[in-house]
């Protein structure tokens, strides 16, 4: 029997909060709730780690932006953001401090579940042909999905991270559009002004990308290349 994928959705109000919990059940998926970071904490303690974890941004007492900081010390969980429709700059702090992606409020559940699944999809193990790629002095375990610098530690990267690093690895030498990257990330187009492409390339940059000259290269108008050879480790 094929294990259900587990959601932990962090959603103030009650009836979004069932709403979201009774559409994800009956699409496949283990769905609970809690309705703030204390609920949050108590069930990571009893249940351990969710595959996904759906919070709300606008919680009271500690926000989702702080818990959201506070897993990524710690935690390579994927997490999808709720943001309130128009809140640009809640969204924009959300992919800097690590999350996956953002949903706008008010929803669609079908549109959720999408999203849920392309990061599920995007998290899953899979066979490639060059599992250990030479970047500079980073070694890049694509099964493993783990980078590791000169001096033999981890650098901790995000799943979202991740995969653009992986998108520019496979494609060395490419000029790759944001529109492309949307696409082949997180399996949707990107929307006008939407600038998440850009907010995690710049916090990939700040990781890996510390050294002249740079690693990633801006293409005015065009998007950005690889210029760094990628060899096999």
């Amino acid at each position: 029997m094929t294990k259900r994928p587990h959601i932990l959705i962090i959603e103030d109000d009650p009836e979004i909060r069932s709403l979201v919990q009774d559409y994800l059940q009956k699409h496949g998926f283990r769905a609970e709730m809690g309705d703030g970071g204390a609920a949050l904490d108590r069930h990571l303690s009893v249940f351990g780690e969710p595959d996904l974890i759906v919070l709300d941004i606008m919680l009271p007492g500690e926000d989702g932006l702080s818990i959201c900081r506070r897993l990524r010390a710690s935690s390579r969980v994927p997490i999808l953001m709720l943001t309130a429709r128009g809140e640009d700059i809640d969204r924009i702090i959300g992919l800097e401090i690590g999350a996956d992606d953002y949903l706008p409020k008010p929803f669609n559940p079908r549109e959720l579940t999408a999203r849920i699944r392309a990061i599920l999809r995007r998290n899953e193990p899979r066979p490639v042909a060059k599992k250990r790629l030479k970047l500079r002095d980073f070694v890049v375990d694509l099964e493993a999905r783990s980078v590791i610098d000169a001096e033999g530690s981890v650098v901790e990267l995000t799943s979202a991270e991740f995969d653009l690093l992986e998108c520019f690895l496979t494609r060395p030498g490419r000029v790759l559009s944001r529109e492309q990257l949307m696409d082949w990330t997180r399996g949707r187009r990107s929307e006008p002004f939407d600038r998440t492409i850009d907010v995690q390339l710049s916090r990939l940059r700040k990781k890996i990308d510390q050294s002249e000259p740079p690693l990633f290269k801006t293409m005015r108008n065009a998007g950005y290349i690889l210029t760094a050879r990628v060899e096999e480790a």
